[in-house]
């Protein structure tokens, strides 16, 4: 009797045990199984964030390299539009040369009365006045030359201000200077050219007697000293009160001496 009393005593508290110990090694498990799926989940968001760094990253260096591209093209694009702008013009101011070159010589070979008063239509001749508009232009590009030294960007704003306003008092202003910048860069050829055309076909403008002698100067820089020489002969002869007379009186007397 005594035995089966002890049993029944002992026998709740060992299932009790036994029941508080499986709960306890449920719960740890199951905090266990928690700390770990949150730690999952926290690297699963480290991981999805640093992954949308990245695109983010990518796609900023993708739109910096299409810009890049763009601008490149568009460099490219301005480079050829600027050469062939520069091909075209200096062909057109070959071409016009060589017509004006290939005019007869009427008023040269004539002598006496004739010549004189060929001389003197010229003379006589008016060019179409600027506006205001075409004076600003023009002032920018003095300004391009002297002042920013920008002879490239000059050259083209030249051309394009010769082609709008044509045949005026400053056009003529525009092609000597033309010759100035090639002068300057040096472009020999392109120079002469330009010298040529207010040389030629604008000897009674104002800048004639300067392009004339700067005509000479740049034939002399292309060793061609005969033609140079003629040039500087003519200043003196056919502008003989003009600086550049007095330029080209010096030039003769150093070439001679």
């Amino acid at each position: 009797m005594r035995k089966q009393l002890m049993a029944a005593v002992i026998f709740p508290f060992a299932i009790g045990h036994a029941g508080m110990t499986l709960a306890q090694s449920s719960t740890s498990a199951f905090q266990s199984n928690a700390s770990e799926a949150q730690r999952k989940a926290n690297a699963s968001q480290a991981t999805s964030e640093l992954f949308y760094m990245i695109q983010q990253l990518q796609g900023e260096v993708r739109r910096l390299q299409g810009e890049t591209e763009e601008q490149r093209h568009l460099i490219k694009r301005l480079q050829d539009q600027g050469r062939d702008r520069y091909i075209d013009l200096d062909q057109r101011i070959l071409d016009l040369s060589e017509k004006v070159s290939a005019q007869p010589q009427a008023v040269e070979s004539a002598g006496g009365e004739a010549g004189a008063k060929a001389k003197g239509a010229a003379e006589m001749r008016e060019y179409r006045q600027p506006e205001a508009e075409e004076r600003k232009a023009y002032q920018a590009i003095q300004d391009l030359i002297h002042s920013q030294k920008k002879y490239d960007e000059a050259i083209s704003r030249i051309y394009e201000f010769i082609d709008k306003y044509p045949e005026g008092d400053l056009t003529v202003n525009a092609y000597y200077w033309l010759g100035e910048v090639y002068l300057v860069k040096p472009q020999l050829e392109q120079a002469r050219q330009a010298f040529s055309i207010v040389a030629t076909r604008y000897a009674d403008h104002r800048k004639a007697p300067d392009a004339v002698y700067k005509l000479g100067i740049t034939l002399d820089r292309l060793d061609k000293k005969t033609e140079a020489r003629r040039q500087m002969e003519q200043v003196v002869n056919d502008y003989p009160k003009s600086e550049a007379a007095r330029l080209a009186r010096k030039f003769l007397g150093s070439d001679q001496g």
